[in-house]
């Protein structure tokens, strides 16, 4: 069992009788405090501006003047100057009301008659330094907390900048489909990810992932997946081996509460044909011209949870006027003031109403109708990417 450290409280002692000093000093070492006797304003001030005290017991009357307690009233503005937490406990013989006013103006916590009582004068300074030493633990917890905050503040900043870093700058074009995409960052980090790899003239790779977590942590595992991506992705490695080589280096570079939804397709605009593989995203919709609408889940489970999974494909056709959507939780997740989702239906009625759009007004659209939704408070980062084929 460990020991509780006992820190003997250090009090300051200020009267001109070196009497009532010594039988101060006496009282209060008998009940464990360590003290130090002045007998001047002066004397005070030194002491202060020398060692820390928990708690000052003055008298308001010197040698000096002996009446009307200036001199002690003095004594407690420039305590208050060295510092405004310390407490201040008077002794007097004598008070009258304006005196007592002025002193608790000037900082005093409370007052002591002379001659005293011995049990209440130590209640009243053991009152007085344990809210000196609550207020100093409430203090250091608020620097902490400023500390961390802009620890975070520059991890985030650091976090962002990494997730910029890391999506496409400039979307790739292709004869016969028009890509567009837009994301909207959250006032925190989030872990949203997409690209598009042209490997030929006719055929493109199609990625959208969401990190789980905030921050750093998840910018750092959105640049580990982005490495992992680009060299083992290529038109001959098929979608749902893909995933399993991502899934496999992502569980050996994970914690238990790491893992990544992601979806990769391969699109062959020859052919029209896309070949994807779902590893636990928001399955992208295909709208086609005639408003059928299609969700692509195969697949299987998120990356980074169980190394040698076994995931599932699946090859879909593409026609003229059809448009595939992809997007992230951020999106349906979106709440408005009444705490409501946008949700997944409302984003299909939406899709569906305005499919005659073209890749970049239906993205816009639907970036803007979210935006509205959630008078642009977005808890998540929020991703769209659409392909409208001509």
């Amino acid at each position: 069992m460990q020991a509780t450290t006992v820190i003997n409280p250090r009090t300051l002692i200020a009267d001109d009788q070196p009497d009532v000093l010594m039988a101060l000093s006496l009282l209060l070492k008998n009940a464990g405090h360590e003290t130090e006797a002045v007998t001047s304003p002066a004397a005070v001030i030194e002491a202060l501006n020398k060692r820390d005290f928990d708690v000052v017991l003055m008298d308001l009357n010197y040698a000096r003047d002996t009446t009307s307690g200036q001199e002690g009233l003095d004594l407690l503005t420039s305590i208050q100057e060295i510092d405004k937490s310390l407490p201040v406990v008077v002794m007097t013989a004598w008070a009258s009301v304006e005196l007592a006013v002025e002193a608790m103006r000037r900082g005093v916590r409370d007052f002591v008659q002379k001659p005293w009582e011995n049990r209440p004068l130590l209640e009243t300074l053991e009152t007085q330094i344990q809210n000196r030493r609550a207020e100093r633990r409430r203090s250091e917890l608020r620097t902490k907390r400023r500390i961390l905050n802009k620890n975070l503040h520059r991890e985030l900043a650091d976090a962002a900048e990494i997730q910029r870093g890391l999506l496409p700058k400039i979307m790739p074009q292709l004869n016969g489909v028009q890509i567009s995409a837009g994301w909207q960052p959250a006032s925190s980090v989030g872990g949203d990810y997409f690209d598009v790899l042209q490997f030929s003239e006719h055929q493109i790779g199609i990625c959208i992932a969401d990190v789980a977590g905030k921050g750093l942590p998840a910018a750092l595992l959105m640049s580990n997946l982005q490495a992992t991506l680009k060299s083992c992705s290529s038109p001959d490695v098929p979608p749902d081996k893909l995933c399993d080589r991502i899934n496999t280096i992502v569980c050996g570079n994970t914690n238990d509460r790491q893992f990544i939804t992601f979806f990769y397709g391969l699109l062959d605009i020859q052919q029209r044909t896309f070949t994807y593989s779902n590893a636990g995203h928001n399955p992208p919709l295909l709208i086609h011209v005639d408003g059928d609408l299609q969700h692509l889940t195969e697949g299987g489970r998120v990356l980074g949870v169980r190394a040698n999974h076994d995931y599932g494909q699946e090859t879909i056709s593409l026609a003229s006027g059809d448009r595939l959507v992809f997007f992230t939780d951020g999106f349906t997740e979106a709440r408005n003031a009444t705490g409501e989702e946008f949700s997944e239906q409302r984003l299909c009625e939406l899709l569906l109403e305005q499919r005659h759009l073209s890749a970049v007004d239906l993205q816009a659209k639907a970036m803007e109708t979210v935006s509205e939704f959630c008078s642009g408070n977005f808890l998540d980062d929020v991703t769209m990417m659409v392909l409208a084929f001509e």
